[in-house]
Parts: structure tokens; sequence; C-alpha cells
């Protein structure tokens, strides 16, 4: 009867799972849609990186009150544009390389899947790699088009700012990386495509809202990270103590934070750790 039912329900489906990812697929290391995956990947995040840390040191300079005396605070983006920055960054490079990489632009996302079984070892860790040297490449730029303003404005550069505990500051980023990487996978999840195919919304969309309200809610707690690519980079270039200090919470943050919500998405919401014990039940 389990089996009939089971039957059942695979015939009812209007959905296909990807099959899991191999874990170290040394194959892939022969093919060209992996290395070109990973220079969409390494481009993505430069540009990333590129536009981002370059309208945070824009608007320190533009609200530099030794600069401009009258309402400062008034003047440039805001904490406001610096996120729509962020986010609107990462919908458009999203939608660009998602058919060619997936779209990760971020270890954290990268990782997240990995755990998933949704890349390989192999991809995983090129991607990594290649986020990261785009993400220096990326504020190497910012610093070489804004020399005179790049170290006075902070370099873009994730802290701990003044006023919170470093065990605020890794909530935070765990937290901020928790909800980027559960809409990572709800807007992916080929079962919700399925079920609301009647509902044309993008994928890139909520990805980028994701970010731009993380930011938010984060910016005045660390400089919002939740991508360790996006903090290695700025810290690599701006090379200053505090940055290299405050490092660890970078990285340590957001891959919990995407450990978490890989498994609150697996085990939970799409009940993977069940279906597989049910169907060994059945088949004892």
């Amino acid at each position: 009867m389990a089996k009939d039912i089971e039957g059942a329900e695979e015939s009812a489906k209007d959905y296909t799972d990807p099959p899991p990812a191999p874990l170290i697929d040394t194959e892939e290391l022969t093919k060209w849609s992996l290395y070109r995956a990973v220079i969409a990947e390494f481009i993505a995040t430069l540009l990333f990186l590129y536009v981002t840390v370059l309208t945070v040191i824009g608007y320190k300079h533009q609200s530099d009150p030794g600069l401009n005396s009258t309402d400062a605070g008034c003047n440039g983006v805001g904490v406001l544009g610096i996120a729509w920055a962020f986010g609107g960054m990462i919908f458009i490079l999203v939608y660009c390389t998602a058919g060619i990489s997936g779209g990760h632009i971020n270890p954290a996302v990268t990782f997240g899947l990995f755990l998933a079984r949704k890349v390989s070892l192999v991809r995983a860790l090129l991607y990594i790699v290649a986020q990261c040297l785009g993400a220096i490449c990326g504020v190497g730029l910012v610093k070489g088009f804004q020399r005179a303003f790049y170290v006075r404005y902070g370099g873009g550069a994730n802290e701990l700012n003044d006023g919170y505990s470093k065990g605020t500051g890794l909530a935070a980023e765990i937290i901020g990386t928790f909800v980027l990487v559960y809409t990572v996978f709800s807007a992916t999840d080929p079962k919700r495509n399925a079920r609301d195919s009647h509902v044309p919304v993008l994928a890139p969309l909520p990805i980028g809202f994701a970010v731009f309200m993380v930011h938010l809610a984060t910016i005045p707690i660390t400089g919002t990270g939740i991508n360790p690519a996006r903090s290695f980079g700025a810290a690599v270039i701006y090379n200053q103590d505090k940055a290299w200090d405050d490092q660890w919470i970078f990285w340590v943050g957001p891959f919990i934070g995407a450990a978490i919500a890989a498994a609150y998405h697996q085990y939970v919401l799409r009940a993977s750790g069940a279906k597989a014990s049910g169907s060994f039940r059945s088949n004892a």
C-alpha cells in the first residue's frame, strides 16, 4: 500500500527534482561549461564589488561634514541608496548569469547549495576562488578610480561598528545570510515553480530584494557582509587591522546562516529526510 501511494504521488508530480550532484565530479574538470561558469562568477563578483563599493565611497564623500558643512547627512544616496545598490546589482547579475553558472556571486550561497547537493565539491571550490578573486579585482578598480578618497572613507570594508559586541555582529551575519540563502532556495525550488507557474515571478527579483532588506537592517551593525567574498575583497585592498580583526565574523556567520537555511529548506520545508526514511522503511 505504501508503495502504491508513493507511486501515485510520483505520477502526479508536475515537476522534476534534479538528481543530487556528486560529491566529487572530476569529469567536470574536462568540460568547458565548468570554466565558462567560473569565469561568469569571477566577472559578476567583480562588477558587484565595483559598483557597490564605489557607491559606498561616493556616499561617504558626499556626506562628509568636513567638506559639506550644511546638511551633510542629507547629501548623497544615503543608507537606502546603498542598500538599493547592493540589492539591485544582485538582481541584475543573477539575472545575467543564472543560465550560465547559477548566479551565485557569493561563497555562502555556493556553500548552501553544496550542502543541499545542488553543486559538486569541485564546482563549489572553483566558484568560491573565482568569487574571491573577482571581489579583490573589483575593489582594486574602485581604489584605482577613487585613490584620493578610498582609504579616507574606509575602503568599503566590513567592520563591526562601535557599540556592538562580536556576538551581536556574528548573529546579524547569521540571520542576514539565512534570509538570503533561504530566499535563493525558495526562488529556485522546482516544486514551487511548478505549483506557482501561474505567478510570473522572476527568481532574481526576490533574491535582490532579500539582499536589499538585509542591508537596511544590518548596515548599522556590521556594514552588512552576508557575502564572504565581498568582505574579503574589501579587506585585502583596504588592508587595515580593524578589517582583518573582524574578518572571521564575515566568514563564520554567513557559512552558519547558509547551512541553517539549507537544512531548513531541505529537511523541514521539503521534508527530504522524512521522505528518505519513509522510502527506506517501505523497501524494507
